[in-house]
């Protein structure tokens, strides 16, 4: 039965270690049936952030469509990261793999777990820039600030557009 109660969401993926492209790959084979992915960006090349000593990043942003509420989502997220086979670290360390909320729908949420929208969308290239080529209008609830407006006001020069491992 189709629920009318679909949201548009849109997720950060990121990885580090081992095959980085393979990660995320792997991600998008998880992600149905509970997410319907609509679109995702080009995989970008991008420095550490916040733990500037591990290998760079690959990061993609990806919009897709699901029924899950929001805490449901990060749960069924966390399993994924689990499945694919993320370990605890420390905070802003080398990940296998990192799935993020950035939007969902226009919820606001502020709990210890879960803020929507992610509070660091602003300051972070690595999220701007592929989420600016899917969504380069897309607003944040009850501003008049797009995507394309935080990207202008931030140093790109970090993400790179990926194009394969180079022998």
């Amino acid at each position: 039965m189709e629920s009318d109660l679909r949201e548009i969401i849109y997720l950060s993926l990121g990885s580090n270690l081992g095959d980085r492209e393979a990660n995320l790959e792997a991600v998008f084979k998880e992600l149905p049936p509970a997410i319907d992915v609509i679109v995702c960006s080009s995989i970008y090349q991008t420095e550490p952030w916040g733990f500037k000593d591990q290998p760079d990043f690959l990061n993609q942003v990806v919009q897709g469509e699901t029924e899950l509420p929001p805490r449901e989502l990060l749960a069924y997220l966390k399993k994924i990261e689990k499945k694919i086979g993320r370990k605890p670290s420390f905070i802003y360390g080398p990940r296998l793999v990192d799935i993020d909320i950035l939007f969902y729908g226009k919820k606001v949420i502020n709990e210890v777990y879960l803020t929507l929208p992610h509070k660091k969308i602003p300051e972070r290239a690595f999220v701007l820039v592929p989420l600016m080529e899917i969504a380069p209008e897309l607003k944040f609830p009850d501003s008049d600030q797009t995507i394309s407006d935080l990207v202008s006001s931030i140093d790109t020069s970090g993400v790179i557009l990926y194009e394969g491992d180079q022998e």
